[in-house]
This record gives C-alpha cells, structure tokens and sequence, in this order.
C-alpha cells in the first residue's frame, strides 16, 4: 500500500492511460449551463456517474480546458441530457471547441430554463453542490432537483466509437 501516491504512474503516458480508458465502455452525455449573463454554455461528456441517492448526487468531469469550463467554475445550476443514438451529431458538436452548439432543433428548455435534449432518454436538473480539481479536470458534484425520463436507449462510447445498446 502507498501514502496516495502512484507509483507506476510515471511510467504511464497520457496516450497509453486514453488507449486503456477507451476500452471501457460508458453512457455519453451533454451537460448544459448558463453563464452570468444568460449565454448557455454545454459540453459532452463519458465521464458521468451517480455517486448518492440521499440527497440524490451525480457527478460529470470536465476538462479544464474546455470552453465552458469557466461557465461551470461559477454556475449554480447545469442540466445532464443522457444521449441516444439518434443524438450522435449534437454529441460531436458539443465535443466541439467553437462549434455553435445551441442552433439545433433538438435543443429544448428544461422547466429549470436550462438547454436539454430534446427526446433525450433520461434528462437531469441539478444544483452544484461541488467542485474538486482532479488533475486536468474539475469533478462537477450536482445535486439532482429534477428527472425527466424519455424512450430509448442511452448511446454507449467505447474504442473511440459511438453504440447502440439495442
């Protein structure tokens, strides 16, 4: 056992750590915010998990990098669109640094305001209960206030290629 610190880490290079972590399958999704001055804000993400059911908590990592990380550094509230199939494109878009994301159709208000998929198979409203630096990315902690379920199946990520379940 180690006092924290990983031992084999600096043997690993970030190439070799993204081929191992895109053989893990996982659910893709976009989260959505507005900025101070009501410009909304969004990015896509694999890296979301609940984390408690009371008080109902999930979590989504965010690069620091990104966007509209700076959006969610300060705001109070994001929505979690879990994305289908059918949702691929506005998956690409909102991976997608300067792209326009919130032209499309697709894109409807949550009763919250906030930017959601439309037809999404699982729509979350949250409030940010916290955020933790985690290396080149800020962990995202929101309380869930809201949950619209939709029909479908979630869209699955995995060897750098979008699946369906079905």
């Amino acid at each position: 056992m180690t006092d924290g610190q990983d031992v084999m880490a600096a043997g690993v290079t970030p190439e070799e750590f993204r081929d191992a972590m895109a053989r893990f399958p996982s659910g893709v999704v976009v989260v959505t915010a507005r900025c101070e001055d009501g410009t909304p804000r969004g990015f896509t993400a694999s890296s979301f998990c609940s984390v408690s059911l009371e008080p109902a908590l999930v979590l989504v990592c965010l690069s620091d990098m990104a966007d509209s990380a700076v959006a969610f550094a300060r705001c109070e509230h994001f929505a979690v669109s879990v994305l289908a199939p059918e949702h691929r494109h506005l998956a690409l878009r909102f991976a997608t640094k300067g792209a326009d994301k919130f032209s499309d159709r697709l894109l409807r208000p949550s009763p919250a305001g906030l930017p959601t998929v439309w037809q999404a198979p699982v729509q979350l409203d949250c409030a940010a209960y916290a955020r933790y630096p985690a290396g080149d990315h800020t962990i995202l902690v929101g309380r869930v206030t809201g949950v619209r379920l939709g029909e479908g199946s979630p869209m699955v990520y995995c060897e750098r290629e979008f699946h369906s379940l079905n």
